[in-house]
This record gives C-alpha cells, sequence and structure tokens, in this order.
C-alpha cells in the first residue's frame, strides 16, 4: 500500500473521531430526563442509564424493582389455574413489561424534547465566610455601602447574624446550648426590608429564599404548605441539604396573617398558618419534596433540620401606628402638665415604640412571637434620605443610567434641583424608595430613545424644570475634535 493511501486512512480516521467528539459535545448539552416520570437529572438526581438512550431516575427505578418483587412467584407456580392461564399466554398474567426493541431505531428522546443544562454563573468571591464571621462593625461597614439610613435596623441585624453564624460554627458550647435568634422586621413599604436581607445573603453567600406569607394555607388546603418555604431554600442551595441548613429564609407580608377579627369561619389562612410556623421557627426536622413545591409519590422527599436556619420576617403591619396611639394616649393625664391627646400624630418615628403588646393587638399569637425574640423597626424614607439612595449606594439607579449612556458615549448628569424634584414626587406617592425608579423611568425614556439617534450628543443634564414639567434637559454637542468611537470599542475602554 502507498504512502498517499495511508495518509487518505488516517485523515479519515480524524474526521471521524471529530464528528465523534463533536456529537458527543451535543449530547453533553442536553441533561437527561427520566422515561417514566419526565423529570431531569437536575431535579431528580443521577440517572439508571438503559440500552437504547433510555434513562430512568433512581427514584422510578426502585419503585419499579419494589413492584416487581411483590409479586407472589412462589404463589404462581403452586396454583395449577394460575400455570394453565401462563401457558396459554405465555407470559405472566396482568403483568406487561416495556418492550425495549421498540426503541432500538427511534434514537432514544429527540432533542427537540431534552433540557439544556444550565451554563454554570461564575462564583462571585463572597465579602465574609461564615465559618470565620467578621465583628458586627464590619458586617455593618459592608451594609452601609447599599443601604442608606436605618441605622438601628442595621446594627440589629449585624448583631443578630453574627451570633447565629458563631452559634452554627462552634455548636453548643458546653452543656450551654444556644438558643436561635430570628427577626422580626417592622417598617412600611419602600423602607428596604428585602432588600437589606439580600444584601445580607449576597454577603455571607449562603442561599436565601424568599417567600410571601400570603400563599400559605393550612395543610389540605388550596395554597402552598409550610414547609414550601424549606422547599425553595433548598432548590436554592442546589439541593445541597448541608447548605440549605445554614441559609436564610425571608418570609414576607408576615402581617397578612394575623388572626382575622370577628369572624366564625376557620382561619386557614392566618392564625392556623401562625401555629404551623411554630416548629420551622423553633428547629425541627422537615420533610420537604426535592425539586417541587408539592409533595406526592413520584417526588422523592429530603429531611431538613431548621435548627441552624435564620428565619426573617417582614411586614408595613399597616395601621399598628393608630394600636400603638391608643396605648400611649391611656397614659395622659389632666392638668398643666398633661400630655396632649395628639402628641403623636405627627411622629415620623412612632413605629420604633412598638411592644408585643401592640402586636398581639393586632393579631399575631403570642407562641409565635416568642419565636421572635429581635424585633427590628424600619423607619419611613425623608426627602433627604431619598435623594441619598439615588446618587450614594454601590448600585444607586442614578449610576446604573450613567452607565447605559456612557455606552453610547454619552455623559449623563442630574443637577441638585432635579433630585430634589425626583425626591418630592417620591414622597408625593408614598411607596418609599419603590416610588424612584418609576418616577425615572418615566422622565428617562424619551431621553432614552432620541439618543442613539444623534451622534453628535456629548451630554446630557436632567434640571428641576425638565423633572416639573417645565423645561427640558440640557443637552450638549461633543466638539469636533473628539471623534465618536464605535460601541463595540467605547465598552472595551
Amino acid at each position: 500500500m502507498s504512502t498517499n493511501d495511508n495518509r487518505d486512512e488516517l485523515e479519515n480516521k480524524n474526521n471521524t473521531g471529530n464528528e465523534s467528539d463533536s456529537e458527543k459535545n451535543k449530547e453533553n448539552e442536553y441533561e437527561d430526563v427520566c422515561f417514566m416520570c419526565r423529570r431531569p437529572e437536575s431535579k431528580a438526581g443521577k440517572m439508571f442509564h438503559l440500552p437504547n438512550g433510555i434513562c430512568v431516575c433512581d427514584d422510578c427505578m426502585h419503585k419499579t424493582m419494589d413492584t416487581v418483587s411483590q409479586f407472589d412467584y412462589q404463589n404462581l407456580l403452586n396454583n395449577p389455574t394460575l400455570m394453565n392461564e401462563l401457558n396459554k399466554n405465555s407470559g405472566m398474567p396482568n403483568i406487561t413489561f416495556m418492550d425495549l426493541s421498540d426503541f432500538q431505531n427511534s434514537g432514544g428522546i429527540p432533542n427537540s424534547q431534552k433540557i439544556k443544562k444550565k451554563k454554570e454563573e461564575p462564583k462571585v468571591k463572597p465579602e465574609f465566610n461564615i465559618e470565620n464571621i467578621p465583628a458586627p462593625h464590619k458586617i455593618k461597614e459592608k451594609l452601609d455601602d447599599y443601604v442608606i439610613g436605618q441605622e438601628m435596623a442595621k446594627k440589629i441585624i449585624s448583631v443578630a447574624v453574627y451570633n447565629h453564624y458563631k452559634r452554627v460554627s462552634t455548636g453548643t458550647m458546653d452543656d450551654i446550648e444556644i438558643e436561635k435568634s430570628n427577626i422580626l422586621m417592622i417598617g412600611p413599604t419602600g423602607s428596604g426590608k428585602t432588600y437589606l436581607v439580600k444584601t445580607l445573603a449576597r454577603l455571607l453567600d449562603v442561599p436565601l429564599a424568599i417567600a410571601d406569607a400570603t400563599s400559605l394555607t393550612e395543610a389540605g388546603y388550596i395554597g402552598d404548605d409550610i414547609e414550601s418555604v424549606v422547599s425553595k431554600l433548598l432548590a436554592a442551595a442546589g439541593n445541597d441539604i448541608e447548605k440549605a441548613q445554614q441559609g436564610i429564609i425571608f418570609i414576607d407580608e408576615i402581617d397578612k396573617i394575623a388572626k382575622k377579627k370577628n369572624t366564625t369561619s376557620r382561619d386557614v389562612s392566618g392564625e392556623s398558618v401562625q401555629q404551623g410556623m411554630l416548629k420551622l421557627l423553633e428547629g425541627a426536622d422537615v420533610e420537604v419534596p426535592v425539586g417541587a413545591s408539592s409533595k406526592n409519590a413520584m417526588v422523592p422527599m429530603a429531611t431538613v433540620n431548621t435548627r441552624n436556619i435564620l428565619f426573617i420576617c417582614g411586614g408595613a403591619f399597616p395601621d399598628l401606628d393608630e394600636i400603638i396611639k391608643q396605648r400611649l394616649n391611656k397614659q395622659t393625664s389632666i392638668g398643666f402638665d398633661a400630655d396632649l391627646k395628639d402628641k403623636w400624630d405627627k411622629d415620623p418615628d412612632l413605629i420604633t415604640r412598638v411592644t408585643v403588646d401592640d402586636l398581639k393587638k393586632f393579631g399575631m399569637i403570642p407562641e409565635f412571637l416568642g419565636r421572635l425574640p429581635i424585633i427590628c423597626t424600619l423607619k419611613g424614607l425623608s426627602k433627604e434620605m431619598l435623594i441619598q439612595i439615588l446618587k450614594e449606594p454601590k448600585n444607586a439607579i442614578l449610576k446604573q443610567y450613567q452607565k447605559l449612556l456612557a455606552l453610547d458615549e454619552v455623559k449623563l448628569e442630574f443637577d441638585d434641583d432635579a433630585l430634589l424634584a425626583i425626591a418630592e414626587k417620591a414622597m408625593e406617592k408614598d411607596t418609599g424608595a419603590r416610588a424612584l425608579r418609576a418616577i425615572i423611568e418615566e422622565f428617562m425614556l424619551d431621553i432614552m430613545y432620541e439618543i442613539p439617534k444623534d451622534d453628535n450628543i456629548g451630554q446630557v443634564t436632567i434640571t428641576g424644570d425638565y423633572i416639573r414639567g417645565k423645561g427640558g434637559p440640557r443637552i450638549e454637542v461633543r466638539s469636533n475634535d473628539v471623534p465618536k468611537l464605535p460601541v463595540k470599542e467605547a465598552t472595551n475602554i
């Protein structure tokens, strides 16, 4: 055989090898799906690979084996009637098995019905290590970079988290067992309750589950079971039980499960939910479904211990200030030195005077409040705080828009009068910091639409008159000696 023939053979082998490698890479892009319960590998766990590209999850395989093993083969052999039936049908009575030969030419599940694997997100190095948790003042310093104001709330949360994770890392010290310090956060809407918890979980790099108390009902009724909050945490931890047992669960709208007053019907979404959450808050072994929100026969269960899970409950508690006023006004007396009844009407920090008795009167049961020993109140946002929120945090709203326009080589500026006008409009809406983005989105719409049309625009300054509807923004044209770079080059600088 000539050398040319040998080269041709080697090239053909290399080509077929490359084709097989590309086919393998394509196959690796997709997850295996269980042939019986149709769950992907990310939810069902490791698969058993059968001939002809068929996969069965561990749970379905065990159930199949259990079903087969329960058949009484000894009784079949000893019973002549059953044996005659077996001989007639040439097979097991009332039992049918999958014929794998039906799938020989099918090539398994088509790619259009497969689920692509999720790309692994790049891991960001956490600010803190829960094995060596920093002092509370350092935790608060990091929270200051993202959250404006709420000094007392940040101090309370920093100390609570420090004590909790120190307790988790050390276990029990001698014979003294340290109790868990769950937190109840009370504050008006838009004051930063959820944002504080999200920031804290990101700094600690622990799994965080945010649940809504309004969707929870007593077991057996339409709605989510109380254990579903733990199931969300397990999913956030990538089904890693040990990691989930050191996570944080934030239950929002906790004030919506207060006891219903003057009702004779069963309170399945109020007092019953509070009673059902008692064991979770204190610490118990909870059976939760893996990879699903509800329990059923096809979903495997996992046992999660909630003893080291930090529970933070938050709510706006509307009309709680009226209950506090009633209690404080009872202390008023008659005479020259007596307090006036309207003394507390205009007190912006009235919510900070809340007591456990006020929360009981609101509709929270004593057993529930006893498992939330730390009560943390957040103040309503003032005009000055809203201006700070606009420009000071690391991911402030103004910085986000400035970065967007910088991609088009345009500089965005807000003058002080514009910031004041935005804060005044936000105060009128009375929805806290959430109003800021809605207002800026409204006034930035035309600017974001018009700027890509004209390459000569170099700087845009938002003025107070533009926000108040009395004028327009100041637009400056770029100088001729500074050419505009293409967006691709500008983003690489």
